[in-house]
C-alpha cells in the first residue's frame, strides 16, 4: 500500500513538473522570446510590447482634431473687417474723395516715373514702402516724401503674414519703421499687409498699439503687367466713393508696370471730371499720418 501511494505522489510531482515545463515554453514562444534563460551578456531584452507600442504611435494624436477645429474657427478677411472694423479697413467714408496707393516701394526702374505723374497733376498719394527697399534707395524714398505724399508700412522683406511667427511679424514692421524714421522724422500708422493677408493674432497687436490696417476695395491688378486700357478699366469701373485704389510702383525681377505709368494721367484726369478729390489714406480715413 505504502508503494502505491509513493508512485502516486511521484507521478503527480512528475506530472506537475512537466506542466511547468511546457507552459513556461509556451508562453515564452507566444512573446517571441525565452524567458527561462537569462541573456549571458546581461543586456536589456527585447520589450515583448514593442511592436504594439509602434502600432500606438502611429495613431493620430489628439491634437489631429484640435487642429483641424483651430483651422474651421480661423476667421476669414471678411470676417476679420467686420470684427476690428476700427483697425482693419478697405475703403473710407461715403464723400467725394479716392485714395491712390502704390505698393512694393522704392523701385528706381518704376516709382521715379509715377512720381513724375503724380507732380504734374498735383496729386498726393500713399507710398506703403518695404523697409529693405527704403534701405537700398534711400535717396528716392526721400523724394517721395518730400514731395508730400505719405509713407505707409508694407513690410521689410514682404513675407505672407499668415506664414510667419507673431515675433517675425512684429520684426517686419519694427524694422521697417527704423528704415523710414530717418528719412520722414515720423513712424507710419498705417500698414498695408503684403498680399493683403493678415491673422486676428496680428490685428489684435496692431489695434493696441493705435495701428490702422489699410487693405483696399478697388484693385488695378496692374501687377499681372496689364496694359494702359485694361488698367483704366479695373479702376474707374469699380471706383465709387471713400474708395482706396490698390496700384503698384515697384516689383520683382520682371515685373511689368509701364501699363500703370502710362494709366495714371488717364485715370487722374478721369476722376477729377467726375468730381472726385484725390487724397491721401490718412486725409481719406480723418486720421494722423504718424505718431
Amino acid at each position: 500500500m505504502k508503494r502505491v501511494v509513493c508512485s502516486i505522489v511521484a507521478f503527480t510531482l512528475l506530472t506537475g513538473i512537466l506542466l511547468l515545463y511546457f507552459s513556461q515554453t509556451a508562453a515564452a514562444d507566444i512573446l517571441g522570446r525565452t524567458y527561462i534563460n537569462a541573456p549571458e551578456d546581461n543586456k536589456k531584452t527585447e520589450d515583448p510590447f514593442s511592436e504594439l507600442d509602434s502600432f500606438t504611435k502611429e495613431l493620430p494624436t489628439v491634437k489631429e482634431p484640435q487642429k483641424k477645429a483651430d483651422e474651421k474657427s480661423k476667421l476669414t478677411l471678411g470676417q476679420l473687417r467686420k470684427k476690428y472694423k476700427s483697425t482693419f479697413v478697405t475703403n473710407g467714408p461715403n464723400v467725394k474723395r479716392i485714395a491712390l496707393t502704390f505698393d512694393d516701394v522704392p523701385d528706381p526702374r518704376f516709382t521715379p516715373q509715377i512720381l513724375d505723374v503724380l507732380k504734374e497733376y498735383g496729386v498726393k498719394a500713399t507710398f506703403f514702402v518695404n523697409g529693405q527697399r527704403v534701405l537700398n534707395h534711400p535717396k528716392l524714398a526721400k523724394r517721395i516724401h518730400d514731395e508730400g505724399h505719405v509713407i505707409g508700412n508694407h513690410s521689410f522683406t514682404h513675407p505672407d503674414f499668415n506664414k510667419i511667427s507673431m515675433s517675425a511679424f512684429k520684426s517686419e514692421i519694427k524694422k521697417t519703421e527704423q528704415a523710414i524714421l530717418p528719412i520722414t522724422g515720423y513712424i507710419s500708422k498705417t500698414i498695408r499687409p503684403p498680399y493683403g493677408e493678415i491673422t486676428e493674432e496680428q490685428l489684435i497687436w496692431a489695434a493696441e498699439h493705435k495701428y490702422r490696417i489699410v487693405n483696399w476695395n478697388v484693385d488695378s491688378l496692374d501687377w499681372k503687367g496689364l496694359n494702359k486700357e485694361q488698367v483704366v478699366t479695373n479702376i474707374l469701373s469699380n471706383t465709387r466713393p471713400g474708395a482706396i485704389v490698390l496700384q503698384h510702383g515697384g516689383g520683382g525681377h520682371g515685373s511689368k508696370l509701364q501699363g500703370t505709368i502710362d494709366a495714371l494721367p488717364e485715370v487722374i484726369k478721369a476722376l477729377k471730371n467726375q468730381g472726385y478729390e484725390l487724397v491721401t489714406v490718412p486725409e481719406l480715413l480723418g486720421i494722423e499720418k504718424s505718431k
